[in-house]
């Protein structure tokens, strides 16, 4: 059965009292799978708010309530955290019913402006935490640390690359999605250094001003 006609069965049955259900993710989007998720984001002053995973007529579900100020609180906070999952969830979803008025729309404006460039306080823990993950690595003798080490820094590496470009940094298969949207060939640099980060992370910290440890406070 077509995503849209099974989500919106499920949720008008679940939730008789929502103002309004959308369906997001890649289901509805150019990154769907035959695994992919029905992501159900629902208003219902009704519900304190939660989520919910469950399987409905053959679908994956997985379902986000919100009260007016629990999504609210969420907002405010993925931006404060430059990781915009709910914003690209509402920017980007499907209306099954109701009426989410202006709030798609705000979510979208929010996702182009971007985060900005990070503060003075932000760039040092950057500079900072690269610092400290290449020395880690630069220093494990146990091969499995080193591995749990290298797979930090890698991750690191990409949230920095973005957060220096002042772009949002999202996690799993979106830090990629994000990373190849800014810089193709940097993206496949980055796929490539995944066993071996030290190299990279280094430019990339170079570029941010270059190693700090020595005098850092926060």
């Amino acid at each position: 059965m077509e995503p849209v006609h099974v989500a919106r069965e499920l949720a008008r049955d679940r939730f008789p009292a929502a103002e309004w259900a959308m369906l997001t993710g890649s289901v509805v989007g150019p990154h769907r799978t035959a695994g992919s998720d029905l992501d159900i984001v629902v208003l219902d002053e009704t519900d304190p708010g939660h989520r919910e995973s469950l399987r409905h007529r053959g679908w994956p579900v997985e379902l986000f309530v919100h009260t007016r100020e629990r999504l609210a609180g969420f907002l405010e906070r993925e931006r404060a955290q430059r990781k915009p999952s709910t914003h690209r969830m509402l920017a980007h979803g499907v209306v099954l019913f109701g009426d989410p008025g202006d709030l798609p729309a705000r979510c979208a404006r929010v996702l182009a402006e971007g985060p900005g460039p990070l503060s003075p306080a932000e760039h040092d823990w950057l500079r900072y935490s690269l610092t400290d993950g290449l020395d880690d690595l630069r220093h494990a003798t146990d091969p499995g640390e080193r591995t749990v080490i290298a797979t930090g820094l890698w991750t690191g590496t990409a949230e920095a690359v973005l957060s220096l470009a002042g772009r949002w940094v999202s996690g799993g298969k979106w830090l990629l999605r994000d990373l190849r949207e800014h810089d193709p060939v940097l993206a496949e640099r980055w796929l490539a250094a995944r066993d071996d980060p030290a190299a990279l992370a280094t430019e990339v910290l170079a570029g941010a001003g270059g190693p700090l440890f020595d005098g850092y406070r926060a």
